[in-house]
């Protein structure tokens, strides 16, 4: 198994800096809400938890060339 590095810290209430070995990424968002994710590669993630049965939805959109 290969081994990983990441790495998550807290800047600020609510904001994140996510590193890993190839890029890193911002994440925005409450507890309670909707997250944005910005990566160093261009790639855009949003993510909720919806109620319900529904559980973890997650929409992602296309890497920017």
């Amino acid at each position: 198994m290969p081994l990983t590095f990441r790495k998550s810290f807290r800047i600020l209430p609510g904001v994140r800096l996510n590193i890993n070995k190839r890029s890193w990424s911002l994440t925005t968002g409450g507890k309670n809400g909707p997250h944005h994710t910005h990566s160093s590669t261009g790639r855009s993630t949003t993510s909720m938890d919806l109620p319900g049965p529904f559980g973890w939805r997650r929409t992602r959109s296309a890497k920017r060339r």
